[in-house]
């Protein structure tokens, strides 16, 4: 029998204080530091689901929207968006906080596709999600479009790759910012 759960039942906020040794050189939060507190919270949100280890299969879109300084709370929070056989999405909102001037800023926003792993590290049937208000509904009907898309994507790439050709793509560059100096 399938098992599900809610969408609040894994829901999972991770806080944490950037502190001066998490800076790059320009005095801002390193990137990696904000990526690597994206992937432990994406793990323990779809642990949580899954009721199992699970693995970082693909990440979508870390675009930085906005630099994080030292001293500010890092906030983020993580919910199961959708979920397939084994693999789950689990989207993830970062926010920082200056606790002085209660400024808030949007920092990243981003899609961690987890896979599900029993003992033997083989692939493991997740429970299916329950879809209680029209946020999760949307939510997860995103979550199976943007599948749909990487699906395609990939399709595309495979074909750009096998039908390249040298003459037509030289003349498509000549209008880019590169050039081509061929060493035969």
């Amino acid at each position: 029998m399938d098992t599900f759960k809610t969408v609040p039942e894994s829901q999972t906020t991770l806080t944490e204080l950037m502190i001066p040794s998490y800076a790059n050189f320009g005095g801002k939060i390193h990137g990696g530091i904000i990526m690597g507190l994206m992937d432990k919270v994406a793990y323990v949100c779809s642990a949580k689901h899954a009721g199992a280890y699970c693995v970082t299969a693909s990440v979508e879109d870390i675009d930085f929207l906005a630099p994080v300084e030292v001293g500010e709370l890092v906030s983020l929070m993580a919910s199961v968006n959708y979920v397939g056989k084994t693999s789950l999405v689990v989207g993830i909102k970062v926010i920082s906080e200056n606790v002085k001037t209660h400024t808030v800023k949007h920092t990243n926003t981003s899609y961690f596709t987890m896979v599900a792993m029993d003992e033997n590290h083989m692939p493991l049937q997740v429970p299916g999600l329950i879809l209680h208000t029209d946020i999760e509904i949307r939510r997860f009907f995103q979550g199976l479009h943007r599948k749909q898309l990487k699906k395609y994507y990939r399709q595309e790439e495979s074909r750009v790759k096998s039908d390249f050709e040298m003459d037509q793509t030289i003349e498509l560059l000549k209008t880019e910012r590169c050039r081509i100096e061929r060493v035969k």
